[in-house]
Protein backbone atom coordinates (compact mmCIF):
# COMPACT_ATOMS: atom_id res chain seq x y z
CA UNK A 1 0.00 0.00 0.00
CA UNK A 2 2.81 2.37 0.95
CA UNK A 3 4.66 1.56 -2.28
CA UNK A 4 1.47 2.17 -4.33
CA UNK A 5 0.90 5.54 -2.61
CA UNK A 6 4.50 6.59 -3.25
CA UNK A 7 4.22 5.57 -6.91
CA UNK A 8 0.93 7.47 -7.31
CA UNK A 9 2.38 10.64 -5.75
CA UNK A 10 5.41 10.36 -8.02
CA UNK A 11 3.24 10.06 -11.14
CA UNK A 12 1.09 13.05 -10.09
CA UNK A 13 4.18 15.15 -9.40
CA UNK A 14 5.65 14.27 -12.81
CA UNK A 15 2.36 15.12 -14.50
CA UNK A 16 2.19 18.48 -12.73
CA UNK A 17 5.77 19.36 -13.66
CA UNK A 18 5.06 18.44 -17.28
CA UNK A 19 1.86 20.46 -17.26
CA UNK A 20 3.62 23.47 -15.76
CA UNK A 21 6.22 23.35 -18.51
CA UNK A 22 3.34 23.53 -20.99
CA UNK A 23 1.67 26.41 -19.09
CA UNK A 24 -1.38 24.21 -18.46
CA UNK A 25 -1.05 24.12 -14.66
CA UNK A 26 -2.50 26.88 -12.57
CA UNK A 27 -0.32 29.98 -12.77
CA UNK A 28 0.89 31.81 -9.70
CA UNK A 29 -1.65 34.22 -8.28
CA UNK A 30 1.14 36.78 -7.93
CA UNK A 31 2.69 38.30 -11.04
CA UNK A 32 5.65 40.69 -10.96
CA UNK A 33 7.09 42.16 -14.12
CA UNK A 34 7.92 45.29 -16.02
CA UNK A 35 9.94 46.85 -18.79
CA UNK A 36 12.73 49.37 -19.21
CA UNK A 37 14.66 51.37 -21.81
CA UNK A 38 18.10 53.02 -21.81
CA UNK A 39 19.02 55.22 -24.77
CA UNK A 40 21.88 57.24 -26.23
CA UNK A 41 21.20 59.73 -29.05
CA UNK A 42 23.52 61.88 -31.12
CA UNK A 43 21.28 64.60 -32.55
CA UNK A 44 22.64 66.58 -35.49
CA UNK A 45 20.37 69.55 -34.87
CA UNK A 46 19.95 72.25 -32.26
CA UNK A 47 18.24 71.87 -28.90
CA UNK A 48 17.85 75.64 -28.60
CA UNK A 49 14.32 76.95 -27.93
CA UNK A 50 14.99 79.41 -30.79
CA UNK A 51 15.90 76.80 -33.43
CA UNK A 52 12.69 77.53 -35.35
CA UNK A 53 12.40 81.29 -34.85
CA UNK A 54 16.05 81.84 -35.90
CA UNK A 55 16.70 78.68 -37.91
CA UNK A 56 19.63 80.00 -39.96
CA UNK A 57 21.78 80.67 -36.88
CA UNK A 58 21.33 77.07 -35.63
CA UNK A 59 21.99 75.25 -38.90
CA UNK A 60 25.19 73.50 -37.75
CA UNK A 61 24.26 72.81 -34.11
CA UNK A 62 24.32 69.32 -32.63
CA UNK A 63 24.04 67.70 -29.21
CA UNK A 64 24.05 64.30 -27.51
CA UNK A 65 21.87 62.78 -24.81
CA UNK A 66 21.71 59.79 -22.52
CA UNK A 67 18.19 58.99 -21.38
CA UNK A 68 16.12 56.41 -19.54
CA UNK A 69 12.74 57.05 -21.19
CA UNK A 70 10.74 54.52 -19.17
CA UNK A 71 11.20 52.01 -16.39
CA UNK A 72 7.99 50.31 -15.34
CA UNK A 73 7.33 47.90 -12.48
CA UNK A 74 4.02 46.03 -12.37
CA UNK A 75 2.45 43.96 -9.63
CA UNK A 76 -0.73 41.90 -10.08
CA UNK A 77 -2.56 39.50 -7.79
CA UNK A 78 -5.48 37.15 -8.37
CA UNK A 79 -7.60 36.95 -5.20
CA UNK A 80 -9.81 34.22 -6.65
CA UNK A 81 -13.54 34.12 -7.40
CA UNK A 82 -12.94 36.46 -10.34
CA UNK A 83 -11.36 39.29 -8.32
CA UNK A 84 -7.92 40.64 -9.19
CA UNK A 85 -5.86 43.80 -8.72
CA UNK A 86 -2.98 45.31 -10.68
CA UNK A 87 -0.60 48.22 -10.13
CA UNK A 88 2.02 49.70 -12.45
CA UNK A 89 4.50 52.38 -11.39
CA UNK A 90 6.49 54.12 -14.11
CA UNK A 91 9.69 56.11 -13.76
CA UNK A 92 10.22 58.41 -16.74
CA UNK A 93 13.64 59.83 -17.62
CA UNK A 94 15.22 58.38 -14.50
CA UNK A 95 12.69 59.61 -11.96
CA UNK A 96 13.24 62.67 -9.80
CA UNK A 97 15.81 63.58 -7.19
CA UNK A 98 16.55 66.35 -4.73
CA UNK A 99 18.61 66.90 -1.61
CA UNK A 100 19.58 69.48 1.00
CA UNK A 101 23.22 70.50 0.69
CA UNK A 102 25.50 72.76 2.71
CA UNK A 103 27.12 75.28 0.40
CA UNK A 104 30.55 75.97 1.86
CA UNK A 105 31.29 78.57 -0.82
CA UNK A 106 28.26 80.55 0.36
CA UNK A 107 28.99 80.75 4.07
CA UNK A 108 27.69 77.26 4.89
CA UNK A 109 24.09 78.00 3.92
CA UNK A 110 21.66 75.14 3.44
CA UNK A 111 20.15 74.89 -0.05
CA UNK A 112 17.58 72.56 -1.51
CA UNK A 113 19.04 71.31 -4.79
CA UNK A 114 17.24 69.60 -7.65
CA UNK A 115 19.62 66.80 -8.56
CA UNK A 116 17.61 64.84 -11.13
CA UNK A 117 14.74 65.75 -13.41
CA UNK A 118 12.06 63.27 -14.43
CA UNK A 119 8.68 61.93 -13.41
CA UNK A 120 7.28 59.14 -11.26
CA UNK A 121 3.70 58.15 -12.03
CA UNK A 122 1.12 55.58 -11.05
CA UNK A 123 0.31 54.47 -14.58
CA UNK A 124 -2.18 51.79 -13.56
CA UNK A 125 -4.04 50.86 -10.41
CA UNK A 126 -7.26 48.95 -10.84
CA UNK A 127 -9.49 46.31 -9.30
CA UNK A 128 -11.19 43.90 -11.66
CA UNK A 129 -14.09 41.48 -11.48
CA UNK A 130 -14.16 38.78 -14.17
CA UNK A 131 -17.54 37.21 -14.86
CA UNK A 132 -16.72 35.54 -18.19
CA UNK A 133 -13.83 35.89 -20.65
CA UNK A 134 -16.10 38.20 -22.63
CA UNK A 135 -17.26 40.22 -19.60
CA UNK A 136 -14.84 41.96 -17.22
CA UNK A 137 -15.36 45.11 -15.17
CA UNK A 138 -12.32 47.18 -14.19
CA UNK A 139 -12.30 50.27 -11.92
CA UNK A 140 -9.41 52.51 -10.96
CA UNK A 141 -6.57 54.16 -12.87
CA UNK A 142 -6.60 52.65 -16.36
CA UNK A 143 -4.70 52.91 -19.65
CA UNK A 144 -6.88 54.53 -22.33
CA UNK A 145 -6.13 52.35 -25.41
CA UNK A 146 -6.76 54.98 -28.11
CA UNK A 147 -4.21 54.65 -30.90
CA UNK A 148 -1.64 51.93 -31.41
CA UNK A 149 1.02 53.10 -28.98
CA UNK A 150 -1.37 53.49 -26.03
CA UNK A 151 -2.67 49.97 -26.53
CA UNK A 152 0.86 48.57 -27.10
CA UNK A 153 3.25 50.94 -25.35
CA UNK A 154 5.79 48.34 -24.16
CA UNK A 155 9.15 48.63 -25.99
CA UNK A 156 9.02 45.19 -27.65
CA UNK A 157 5.95 46.30 -29.62
CA UNK A 158 7.79 48.78 -31.85
CA UNK A 159 11.16 48.80 -33.65
CA UNK A 160 12.19 52.41 -33.04
CA UNK A 161 14.46 53.34 -30.13
CA UNK A 162 11.91 55.84 -28.85
CA UNK A 163 8.17 55.41 -29.12
CA UNK A 164 6.95 56.28 -32.64
CA UNK A 165 6.77 60.04 -32.55
CA UNK A 166 3.62 60.81 -34.53
CA UNK A 167 1.06 59.45 -32.08
CA UNK A 168 3.31 60.22 -29.12
CA UNK A 169 3.38 63.89 -30.17
CA UNK A 170 -0.33 64.59 -30.54
CA UNK A 171 -1.89 62.14 -28.03
CA UNK A 172 -1.12 61.47 -24.36
CA UNK A 173 1.42 58.65 -24.16
CA UNK A 174 0.97 56.54 -22.22
CA UNK A 175 -2.60 57.81 -21.80
CA UNK A 176 -3.91 56.83 -18.38
CA UNK A 177 -6.92 58.19 -16.48
CA UNK A 178 -9.09 57.21 -13.54
CA UNK A 179 -12.44 55.68 -14.41
CA UNK A 180 -14.45 52.55 -15.19
CA UNK A 181 -13.87 50.02 -17.98
CA UNK A 182 -15.90 47.17 -19.44
CA UNK A 183 -13.96 44.74 -21.64
CA UNK A 184 -13.93 41.21 -22.97
CA UNK A 185 -12.39 38.77 -25.43
CA UNK A 186 -13.78 36.08 -27.69
CA UNK A 187 -11.89 33.92 -30.17
CA UNK A 188 -11.65 36.61 -32.87
CA UNK A 189 -12.63 39.84 -31.13
CA UNK A 190 -11.59 41.98 -28.19
CA UNK A 191 -13.56 45.05 -27.09
CA UNK A 192 -13.25 47.73 -24.42
CA UNK A 193 -15.47 50.69 -23.50
CA UNK A 194 -14.71 53.12 -20.69
CA UNK A 195 -15.73 56.28 -18.90
CA UNK A 196 -12.78 58.27 -17.53
CA UNK A 197 -11.83 61.69 -16.18
CA UNK A 198 -11.89 64.28 -18.97
CA UNK A 199 -8.90 66.05 -20.48
CA UNK A 200 -7.93 69.58 -19.41
CA UNK A 201 -7.80 72.09 -22.28
CA UNK A 202 -5.48 74.39 -20.29
CA UNK A 203 -2.72 71.83 -20.96
CA UNK A 204 -3.21 71.78 -24.75
CA UNK A 205 -0.45 73.28 -26.93
CA UNK A 206 0.42 73.95 -30.57
CA UNK A 207 3.50 71.72 -30.34
CA UNK A 208 1.76 68.66 -28.85
CA UNK A 209 -1.99 69.29 -29.38
CA UNK A 210 -3.85 67.40 -26.57
CA UNK A 211 -0.83 65.38 -25.40
CA UNK A 212 -0.58 67.13 -22.01
CA UNK A 213 -4.34 67.14 -21.42
CA UNK A 214 -4.36 64.02 -19.25
CA UNK A 215 -1.82 65.46 -16.81
CA UNK A 216 -2.59 67.46 -13.69
CA UNK A 217 -0.39 69.73 -11.58
CA UNK A 218 -2.63 69.16 -8.56
CA UNK A 219 -2.81 66.45 -5.92
CA UNK A 220 -6.05 65.26 -7.50
CA UNK A 221 -7.37 64.58 -11.00
CA UNK A 222 -10.05 67.14 -11.95
CA UNK A 223 -13.26 65.53 -13.18
CA UNK A 224 -15.61 68.42 -13.81
CA UNK A 225 -15.87 66.82 -17.25
CA UNK A 226 -15.67 63.13 -18.21
CA UNK A 227 -14.63 61.41 -21.40
CA UNK A 228 -15.65 58.21 -23.16
CA UNK A 229 -13.29 55.87 -25.01
CA UNK A 230 -13.76 52.64 -26.93
CA UNK A 231 -11.59 50.12 -28.74
CA UNK A 232 -12.25 46.99 -30.77
CA UNK A 233 -9.70 44.56 -32.25
CA UNK A 234 -10.22 41.72 -34.70
CA UNK A 235 -7.98 38.62 -35.00
CA UNK A 236 -9.91 36.61 -37.61
CA UNK A 237 -7.01 36.34 -40.07
CA UNK A 238 -4.00 34.45 -38.64
CA UNK A 239 -1.08 36.81 -38.02
CA UNK A 240 -3.19 39.94 -38.59
CA UNK A 241 -4.78 42.24 -36.02
CA UNK A 242 -7.03 45.13 -37.04
CA UNK A 243 -8.00 47.78 -34.50
CA UNK A 244 -10.36 50.76 -34.28
CA UNK A 245 -10.42 53.13 -31.31
CA UNK A 246 -11.81 56.52 -30.40
CA UNK A 247 -12.40 59.10 -27.70
CA UNK A 248 -14.95 61.86 -27.05
CA UNK A 249 -15.24 64.30 -24.16
CA UNK A 250 -15.42 67.96 -23.16
CA UNK A 251 -12.21 69.58 -21.95
CA UNK A 252 -12.81 73.20 -20.92
CA UNK A 253 -13.07 74.27 -17.26
CA UNK A 254 -11.68 70.92 -16.14
CA UNK A 255 -9.50 72.36 -13.39
CA UNK A 256 -10.09 75.06 -10.81
CA UNK A 257 -13.12 77.05 -11.95
CA UNK A 258 -11.36 80.40 -11.57
CA UNK A 259 -8.41 79.58 -13.84
CA UNK A 260 -9.78 80.72 -17.18
CA UNK A 261 -12.14 83.54 -16.26
CA UNK A 262 -15.81 83.80 -15.37
CA UNK A 263 -17.02 84.10 -18.97
CA UNK A 264 -15.35 80.97 -20.32
CA UNK A 265 -18.48 79.06 -21.32
CA UNK A 266 -17.39 76.72 -24.15
CA UNK A 267 -17.34 72.92 -24.22
CA UNK A 268 -13.96 72.29 -25.81
CA UNK A 269 -15.16 68.99 -27.27
CA UNK A 270 -12.33 66.59 -28.14
CA UNK A 271 -12.96 63.84 -30.70
CA UNK A 272 -10.26 61.35 -31.73
CA UNK A 273 -10.53 58.48 -34.19
CA UNK A 274 -7.79 55.94 -34.83
CA UNK A 275 -7.12 52.87 -36.98
CA UNK A 276 -4.12 50.60 -36.44
CA UNK A 277 -2.97 47.13 -37.45
CA UNK A 278 -0.25 44.56 -36.80
CA UNK A 279 0.85 41.86 -39.24
CA UNK A 280 3.23 39.22 -37.83
CA UNK A 281 3.85 36.29 -40.18
CA UNK A 282 6.32 34.90 -42.72
CA UNK A 283 9.21 36.46 -40.73
CA UNK A 284 7.77 39.95 -41.29
CA UNK A 285 6.34 42.35 -38.71
CA UNK A 286 4.41 45.30 -40.12
CA UNK A 287 2.67 47.89 -37.93
CA UNK A 288 0.65 50.93 -39.00
CA UNK A 289 -1.55 53.66 -37.56
CA UNK A 290 -3.73 56.54 -38.74
CA UNK A 291 -5.05 59.08 -36.21
CA UNK A 292 -7.22 62.15 -36.66
CA UNK A 293 -8.39 64.49 -33.91
CA UNK A 294 -10.70 67.49 -33.69
CA UNK A 295 -10.98 70.15 -30.97
CA UNK A 296 -14.08 72.33 -30.78
CA UNK A 297 -13.85 75.98 -29.68
CA UNK A 298 -10.10 75.99 -30.33
CA UNK A 299 -10.00 79.78 -30.79
CA UNK A 300 -11.67 80.46 -27.44
CA UNK A 301 -9.45 77.87 -25.72
CA UNK A 302 -6.32 79.44 -27.22
CA UNK A 303 -7.36 82.88 -25.99
CA UNK A 304 -8.21 81.55 -22.53
CA UNK A 305 -4.91 79.71 -22.25
CA UNK A 306 -2.97 82.85 -23.14
CA UNK A 307 -4.85 84.78 -20.44
CA UNK A 308 -3.45 82.53 -17.72
CA UNK A 309 -1.29 84.31 -15.17
CA UNK A 310 2.49 83.93 -15.27
CA UNK A 311 2.31 81.87 -12.06
CA UNK A 312 -0.04 79.36 -13.68
CA UNK A 313 1.32 75.79 -14.05
CA UNK A 314 -0.07 75.65 -17.58
CA UNK A 315 1.84 76.33 -20.84
CA UNK A 316 -0.32 79.29 -22.01
CA UNK A 317 -0.01 78.67 -25.77
CA UNK A 318 -2.22 78.41 -28.83
CA UNK A 319 -3.86 75.14 -29.84
CA UNK A 320 -5.19 74.08 -33.25
CA UNK A 321 -8.62 72.72 -34.01
CA UNK A 322 -7.34 69.46 -35.51
CA UNK A 323 -4.26 67.24 -35.65
CA UNK A 324 -3.20 64.20 -37.64
CA UNK A 325 -0.62 61.40 -37.33
CA UNK A 326 0.15 58.65 -39.85
CA UNK A 327 2.80 55.97 -39.45
CA UNK A 328 3.93 52.63 -40.83
CA UNK A 329 6.93 50.41 -40.07
CA UNK A 330 8.09 47.07 -41.42
CA UNK A 331 10.81 44.73 -40.25
CA UNK A 332 12.19 41.46 -41.63
CA UNK A 333 13.98 38.84 -39.52
CA UNK A 334 17.38 38.35 -41.17
CA UNK A 335 18.13 35.33 -38.97
CA UNK A 336 15.18 33.47 -40.49
CA UNK A 337 17.34 32.89 -43.57
CA UNK A 338 19.84 30.76 -41.62
CA UNK A 339 18.73 27.42 -40.13
CA UNK A 340 21.24 27.45 -37.28
CA UNK A 341 20.28 30.98 -36.14
CA UNK A 342 16.61 30.18 -36.59
CA UNK A 343 16.92 27.22 -34.22
CA UNK A 344 18.79 29.33 -31.64
CA UNK A 345 15.68 31.40 -30.88
CA UNK A 346 17.43 34.65 -31.75
CA UNK A 347 16.01 37.32 -34.06
CA UNK A 348 17.53 40.21 -35.96
CA UNK A 349 15.06 42.55 -37.64
CA UNK A 350 16.10 45.05 -40.28
CA UNK A 351 13.38 47.72 -40.30
CA UNK A 352 12.25 51.01 -41.79
CA UNK A 353 9.56 53.43 -40.64
CA UNK A 354 7.75 56.46 -42.03
CA UNK A 355 5.81 59.01 -39.96
CA UNK A 356 3.83 62.10 -40.93
CA UNK A 357 2.20 64.31 -38.35
CA UNK A 358 0.98 67.85 -37.80
CA UNK A 359 0.16 69.01 -34.28
CA UNK A 360 -1.13 72.50 -35.07
CA UNK A 361 -3.66 73.67 -37.63
CA UNK A 362 -5.02 77.20 -36.98
CA UNK A 363 -8.66 77.30 -35.99
CA UNK A 364 -9.29 80.52 -37.97
CA UNK A 365 -8.45 81.34 -41.56
CA UNK A 366 -5.76 83.98 -41.68
CA UNK A 367 -4.48 83.13 -38.19
CA UNK A 368 -0.73 82.80 -37.72
CA UNK A 369 0.53 79.35 -38.63
CA UNK A 370 3.64 77.56 -37.35
CA UNK A 371 4.77 75.34 -40.26
CA UNK A 372 7.45 73.60 -38.18
CA UNK A 373 4.69 71.58 -36.47
CA UNK A 374 4.20 69.67 -39.75
CA UNK A 375 6.85 66.99 -40.14
CA UNK A 376 7.74 63.83 -42.01
CA UNK A 377 10.17 61.35 -40.44
CA UNK A 378 12.06 58.48 -42.06
CA UNK A 379 13.78 55.95 -39.79
CA UNK A 380 15.85 52.87 -40.58
CA UNK A 381 17.66 50.53 -38.24
CA UNK A 382 18.10 47.12 -36.71
CA UNK A 383 16.70 45.21 -33.70
CA UNK A 384 18.67 42.29 -32.28
CA UNK A 385 16.89 39.94 -29.85
CA UNK A 386 19.33 37.52 -28.17
CA UNK A 387 16.40 36.23 -26.11
CA UNK A 388 12.69 37.04 -26.44
CA UNK A 389 12.71 39.44 -23.45
CA UNK A 390 15.66 41.66 -24.47
CA UNK A 391 16.19 43.82 -27.57
CA UNK A 392 19.21 45.86 -28.63
CA UNK A 393 18.20 48.67 -30.98
CA UNK A 394 20.08 50.99 -33.35
CA UNK A 395 18.63 53.48 -35.84
CA UNK A 396 19.21 56.51 -38.01
CA UNK A 397 16.31 58.93 -38.40
CA UNK A 398 15.67 62.25 -40.05
CA UNK A 399 12.84 64.70 -39.61
CA UNK A 400 12.01 66.68 -42.72
CA UNK A 401 10.64 70.17 -42.06
CA UNK A 402 9.43 72.83 -44.43
CA UNK A 403 11.71 75.63 -45.62
CA UNK A 404 13.28 77.67 -43.96
CA UNK A 405 13.58 75.23 -41.06
CA UNK A 406 16.48 72.81 -40.73
CA UNK A 407 15.99 69.08 -41.08
CA UNK A 408 16.73 67.09 -37.92
CA UNK A 409 18.86 63.93 -38.36
CA UNK A 410 19.75 61.71 -35.39
CA UNK A 411 21.60 58.50 -34.58
CA UNK A 412 20.20 56.53 -31.63
CA UNK A 413 21.03 53.36 -29.71
CA UNK A 414 18.92 51.62 -27.08
CA UNK A 415 18.69 48.54 -24.92
CA UNK A 416 15.30 47.39 -23.66
CA UNK A 417 13.74 44.57 -21.71
CA UNK A 418 10.19 43.44 -21.07
CA UNK A 419 8.97 40.45 -19.12
CA UNK A 420 7.70 38.84 -15.94
CA UNK A 421 9.96 37.89 -13.05
CA UNK A 422 7.16 35.92 -11.37
CA UNK A 423 4.10 34.66 -13.21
Amino acid sequence: MKRLLTLTLGVLTALCVTAQSQDSCRKSRLQIGGYGEAVYSRNYYSDSPYRYSTAASHKNDKHGRFDIPHISLSLSYDFGKGWSVSTEVEFEHGGTGGAYEKEFEEGGEWENEVEKGGEVEIEQFWIQKTFKPWLNVRAGHIVVPVGYINASHEPLNFFTVYRPEGESTILPSTWHQTGLSLWGRTRSWRYEVMCVAGLNSANFTKENWIQGGSGTPFEFEPANKVGFAARIDNYSIPGLRLGLSGYYGHSSNNGYNTETGKNFEVDGAVAVGSFDFTFDAYNWIVVGNADFGYLGNATAISEANQRQSNSSPYPRTLVGDHAVALGIEAGYDLFSRFARLRRSGQNCYLFARYDYYDSYNPSQSGAMDYPWTERSVITAGINYKPIPQIVLKAQYSQRFLKTPYNNEPALSFGVTYEGFFIK
